[in-house]
């Protein structure tokens, strides 16, 4: 059995179409959505929407001001358009239309922070199985899935008046809850990392992502074959064991085009 494992897409839908390639199932762990492409600055959906320079500056501020100074200038820009939600909404169904289309293997996914899963049935064909705190047999192995990344522990979400986006962020208690209702895995599927030192840092933006101690808690319990997630696009240690568990980062799609391949 072969299956071909993606992760942060970030609106690669060409690359997207070749992923599942000589595989039996294609699996994709999230972030579809390419909402600010630190890379190309005039793509992503805010390039769309306003321009290169403003994303320059956007992401000057995201790599050297503060969250504050990083929030009220991305406020400034909302501002700026008559409705912005319709703006994003048009601007995301439009990427999903692509990326969904270019899942041609039979594909299980789950929905990253940078998604909007509420979306997904609108675009998922036969060919897609949508998976959150769900599990799946491939090939006569059990397969967990777990979406989204965690809040900060005291952060609550609230409902912003205007709010044109509100990435895919659970309380930690709803995705430990979703954790609790997998068993006897072979295959631990999540956006996230478990909660391991060198699997969350991001050598590149020098910082810890946030990762989850209820998967890390499953792990060293039911000790699944591997533990696969993506959301840390320049790890500090791409894979990490366990005890039986190979813990693996299956890269970031956006950059290599390649997927993970996983065989048994």
């Amino acid at each position: 059995m072969r299956v071909h494992v993606v992760s942060d897409v970030h609106g690669n839908a060409d690359a997207l179409k070749r992923a599942g390639d000589g595989a039996d199932a294609l699996v994709v762990l999230g972030d579809l959505l390419d909402f600010v492409d630190y890379h190309d600055h005039d793509k992503g959906i805010m390039g769309v929407l306003f321009g290169a320079d403003k994303v320059g500056e956007f992401a000057r501020l995201r790599r050297e001001g503060t969250r504050e100074d990083t929030v009220a200038y991305s406020r400034t820009l909302w501002t700026t358009l008559a409705d912005p939600a319709a703006a994003v909404d048009e601007a995301i169904r439009e990427q999903y239309a692509a990326l969904f289309a270019a899942m041609t293997a039979p594909t299980y996914a789950t929905p990253g922070n940078v998604d909007a899963p509420a979306l997904w049935p609108e675009f998922t064909g036969s060919g897609v199985q949508v998976l959150d705190g769900e599990a799946a047999v491939i090939g006569g192995l059990r397969f967990g899935f777990v979406g989204g990344a965690v809040l900060p522990e005291g952060v609550v979400p609230r409902p912003r008046k205007g709010a044109a986006w509100r990435p895919y962020l659970r309380v930690r208690e709803e995705f430990d809850e979703a954790v609790a209702g997998l068993a006897d895995l072979d295959v631990l599927c999540t956006h996230i990392p478990p909660a391991v030192p060198e699997l969350t840092y991001d050598v590149i933006a020098r910082r810890s992502e946030l990762g989850s101690q209820a998967l890390l808690r499953l792990i060293r319990r039911q000790q699944p074959r591997w533990s696969l997630f993506g959301h840390v696009h320049q790890p500090l240690a791409a894979r990490r064991r366990v005890g039986h568990t190979e813990c693996r980062n299956v890269g970031h799609f956006k950059e290599t085009g390649q997927p993970y391949v996983l065989r048994w």
